[in-house]
């Protein structure tokens, strides 16, 4: 994926014309924002941007050639060109946002874990909240004869590792994948479904689930309508995780060099936008978003909806209102980078819960994220951006070797460093039983 030599200006791109998909979340936004501020028109790109009924449709309609690319779950690209699901090799040259997700459990499975914490018994219960107090329901449910139900969004969405992560930092089992259960629910104490994001409040409301993980605004809608309570962001269980990436195949990226980079440079001053603040730090432009992300073309749902968590709020009851400054990270941070560290740490949950079946080696691990990562047309794109004033040239990490450096924000305190993916499988004990290699 080499890029072509750099100039300040708009690109002579191969296609100007072109259609992006995207799935009803907040964290659609890039996408949005580029199309309606006028940075795809700025790089002399005629953009449609349309919903997608579920993930597995989007992948498909990239690969098809029906859509030139899509908001994707960061996991997509990955699984795809490593052949788990839908094999074809999908990449990605900009990360669209940084954490957004959060659990979510009904009302009847709340006040049970109520009763088997006090200390959640409260208007404001302390932060973050395990799934310690969930593991007697979980067992008593067992005893039963049944299982806990939860939703997730796709089988290689960071909804469903996080969700698997949360559960088994308290030695809940979520099941394993083999090539005989494509479900993953070997041996799970707790089954886990798919369920489209904007399906998620209706699903738990008619009892088929008893919890999901998903993102905005369906976690604060659940809170709106009294049907469920938020227990957990995913800023609690993996701080400033990658949510979602712009991916497109390899074959389009390979014959339209010039346009990945002009579309690159679109979504990385709309992240800017979205995360530009006044002197007081406060988010500037997150309002408009909202407004625009509520029109039935997009999210759909209502602006009051939408604007808690996009304002750098969150609600996990209506009695409980929190300050989440970062729940949605859209620039900051190095926030749209595309790091090889995030692409191993999906790997590892792939190989973690089954979805890889056999143990691969360190360089494999790193050999397949470069695969499907383009940090040089992202570099690429934020030269030029530099150049003509529209990025400053700090907010760019120019000199990174990929790897973001290690860390223990984790649910578990297990440390994550990319460079040690066989380290980290071997770190944990539900899941990929036997160590690695």
């Amino acid at each position: 994926m080499a890029a072509p030599a750099l100039y300040a200006g708009q690109l002579d791109v191969e296609k100007d014309s072109l259609k992006f998909g995207f799935i009803k979340l907040t964290d659609c936004a890039p996408l949005v924002i580029a199309k309606e501020k006028g940075f795809f028109d700025d790089e002399g790109l005629q953009v449609d941007v349309v919903a997608q009924p579920n993930w597995k449709t989007l992948l498909d309609n990239v690969i098809s050639g029906d859509l030139d690319g899509a908001h994707m779950l960061s996991g997509q690209p990955i699984a795809a060109t490593i052949g788990f699901g839908t094999k074809a090799h999908i990449v990605t040259s900009y990360t669209m946002d940084l954490n957004g997700n959060a659990i979510t459990v009904s009302n009847n499975i709340w006040k049970q874990m109520q009763e088997n914490d006090p200390k959640l018994d409260s208007d404001t219960p302390p932060h973050p909240i395990t799934a310690d107090s969930l593991k007697p329901v979980v067992i008593e449910k067992l005893d039963e004869g049944e299982k806990l139900q939860m939703g997730m969004v796709f089988p290689t969405s960071t909804h469903n590792y996080e969700l698997r992560y949360w559960l088994a930092a308290a030695d809940i089992h979520p099941g394993m994948y083999t090539q005989s259960d494509v479900g993953g629910r070997t041996d799970a104490q707790v089954e886990l479904s798919v369920t489209p994001p904007p399906m998620m409040p209706a699903t738990l409301e008619s009892g088929n689930i008893q919890g999901y993980c998903v993102g905005e605004p369906w976690n604060q809608q659940a809170v709106a309508k009294g049907i469920g309570v938020p227990v957990i962001t995913n800023y609690d269980i993996w701080k400033n995780n990658p949510e979602k990436v712009f991916g497109v195949s390899k074959a389009w990226a390979d014959e339209n060099p010039k346009t990945n980079i002009a579309v690159t440079k679109a979504l990385i001053r709309a992240g800017k936008w979205l995360d530009e603040t006044d002197e007081s730090g406060k988010l500037v432009n997150r309002e408009e978003a909202a407004r625009i992300l509520s029109r039935p073309n997009y999210v759909g749902a209502d602006y009051d909806v939408i604007k808690n968590s996009m304002t750098g709020y969150f609600f996990f009851q209506k009695t409980d209102k929190r300050e989440m400054p970062d729940f949605n990270v859209f620039y900051k941070n190095n926030a749209t980078y595309p790091w090889y560290s995030d692409g191993i740490w999906f790997l590892t949950q792939m190989r973690r819960w089954g979805q890889i079946s056999e143990p691969k080696s360190k360089d494999w691990y790193l050999e397949t994220a470069k695969s499907v990562y383009a940090p040089e047309v992202y570099l690429e794109a934020a030269k030029m951006l530099v150049e003509e004033g529209n990025i400053d040239k700090a907010d760019i990490p120019w000199d990174t070797d990929g790897f973001k450096v290690p860390t223990t924000d984790f649910i578990d305190g297990v440390e994550y460093d990319g460079k040690e993916p066989i380290k980290y499988l071997n770190s944990h004990k539900i899941g990929n039983k036997d160590p690695e290699a």
